[in-house]
C-alpha cells in the first residue's frame, strides 16, 4: 500500500507540516508506505499567470507521487475560514476528473482556534466530492494546535490522539478494501 499524506500549505515550518510527519510515522508503524508531500514545494512559479492546459515538467513532477497513490490523508488547516489557496491551485493542476476518482481520502484538519478547521475541511471536502473520491468518514480535528500538538508524541489529549490512531488504522482497511482488483 502507497499513501500520501499532503501537507496542505505553502507556509514555512507549518503545523501541518509537523502533523504530517508525524501521522507518517503512525501509519510507517503499522507496515504502511506513507510519504508526505509539502504544498511548499509545489513549484508555484510554473503555475503563476494562469498557465491552465500548459503542461510544466516541474508540476507534472511534483504531482506524479500523488496521482500514483493508493490513498491520500489531507492535513489542512485553516486560513481565513477555509483551507488555503494553494491547496485549490494543487487541485486545479491535477488531470481532471481522473485524478481522484475512487481515490481513498482521509482527512486532518489542524488550527489555532477551537474548531480544528472544521470549516476547511468541510469545504475541501466539497471539492473532493465533486471530484469523486471516496471519503473516509472519520475525520481528525486539532483545535489550538499549538498548544495540543508534539511533533514527537502526537496529540496531548488521550481521547484524541485514540481517534487519530484510530483513523490510521481504519483507513488502512477502507484503501484496501476501495483499492483491491
Amino acid at each position: 500500500m502507497n499513501l500520501k499524506i499532503i501537507s496542505a500549505t505553502d507556509r514555512p515550518s507549518s503545523w501541518a507540516l509537523r502533523i504530517s510527519k508525524y501521522v507518517s510515522k503512525l501509519y510507517t508503524n503499522e507496515g504502511v508506505n506513507a510519504g508526505v508531500v509539502s504544498l511548499e514545494d509545489f513549484p508555484l512559479m510554473d503555475a503563476v499567470g494562469g498557465k491552465y492546459g500548459k503542461e510544466s515538467d516541474r508540476i507534472k513532477s511534483f504531482r506524479e507521487p500523488v496521482l500514483n497513490a493508493d490513498g491520500l490523508v489531507f492535513v489542512i488547516p485553516e486560513y481565513n475560514g477555509s483551507f488555503p489557496g494553494i491547496l485549490k491551485l494543487f487541485i486545479d493542476y491535477l488531470p481532471f476528473p481522473e485524478a481522484f476518482q475512487k481515490m481513498p481520502m482521509a482527512f486532518i484538519g489542524e488550527a489555532s482556534g477551537a474548531f480544528g478547521a472544521l470549516r476547511a475541511v468541510e469545504q475541501f471536502q466539497m471539492v473532493a466530492n465533486y471530484r469523486n473520491a471516496l471519503q473516509f468518514p472519520e475525520r481528525v480535528f486539532i483545535p489550538r494546535v499549538s498548544k495540543e500538538f508534539d511533533p514527537d508524541t502526537g496529540l496531548k489529549d488521550d481521547f484524541k490522539q485514540n481517534l487519530l490512531e484510530s483513523q490510521v488504522s481504519e483507513f488502512i482497511k477502507f484503501v484496501a478494501a476501495n483499492t483491491e482488483s
